[in-house]
């Protein structure tokens, strides 16, 4: 018989919701273990246990919001940094994008817990996920997220066949090798990469090691949601029929 897992890691790694909103169903009565209602925290199960969420817990998960930003210049993805304001500042009535499909209603609910699900760097542009769903946000940054992510990156400098092969594989940063990417031309001065990791300025640093200085950044997509015509600034939701 398998070794007894704590219920709250198991509902995260099943992606029912993260540890943190499964230890407040739990202590909410809102989980049921094989039809038994579960409130004691720390509760540990079989790994195979049929688990349900309580309807409450089911609408409060649906009523979370998840929204796509193309995220300005000057604009800091996560928290504030003195003379810069944060990207969520961006999520009002006056900003969503006018072409957005989703027929959710802007509520002022749906600003609270709204967090970046990844970083953006301050001088870059381009896709930017804020979310309130906790499954969304593992899904995009945690440890075993294998989401692509996609990047046009202007350049300038000179780069020659083994500096391309070092940028598809070879790398490393802060001593630990980089993952695979897959870097190519996209035209005579934009690279396009396509990373599943996201370590701190990581494109500016990789460019940097093979001689590249980057001159413009723009993520275009992150796994199967693309920016399209989303215009810088702006915002909408992400809709019941798309996943990452």
């Amino acid at each position: 018989m398998a070794e007894p897992v704590r219920l709250s890691k198991l509902m995260s790694e099943r992606g029912l919701c993260s540890r943190r909103e499964a230890d407040a169903y739990i202590e909410k009565g809102l989980v049921f273990v094989d039809g038994r209602r579960i409130t004691e925290l720390g509760t540990k199960v079989d790994p195979a246990c049929a688990i349900r969420l309580d309807t409450a817990a089911s609408a409060r998960q649906a009523g979370r919001v998840t929204i796509l930003l193309h995220k300005p210049v000057g604009y800091v993805s996560g928290q504030p940094e003195p003379g810069y304001q944060p990207a969520v500042a961006l999520i009002t009535p006056d900003t969503r994008w006018r072409d957005d499909r989703s027929p959710r209603r802007f509520a002022r609910e749906h600003l609270a817990g709204l967090a970046p699900a990844g970083r953006l760097d301050i001088d870059s542009t381009g896709l930017l996920v804020l979310t309130q769903d906790g499954r969304v946000a593992k899904q995009l940054i945690g440890d075993a997220s294998d989401i692509e992510k996609e990047y046009l990156v202007r350049v300038e400098g000179r780069l020659d066949a083994r500096g391309l092969a070092l940028l598809n594989h070879g790398l490393s940063l802060d001593g630990r090798r980089l993952r695979p990417a897959k870097v190519a031309w996209q035209n005579a001065d934009q690279l396009r990469f396509v990373l599943k990791e996201g370590r701190k300025r990581q494109i500016r640093r990789m460019c940097e090691l093979v001689g590249l200085t980057v001159v413009g950044l723009k993520r275009v997509r992150i796994g199967r949601v693309r920016l399209g015509d989303l215009p810088p600034g702006q915002w909408r939701y992400l809709r019941a029929d798309e996943t990452f």
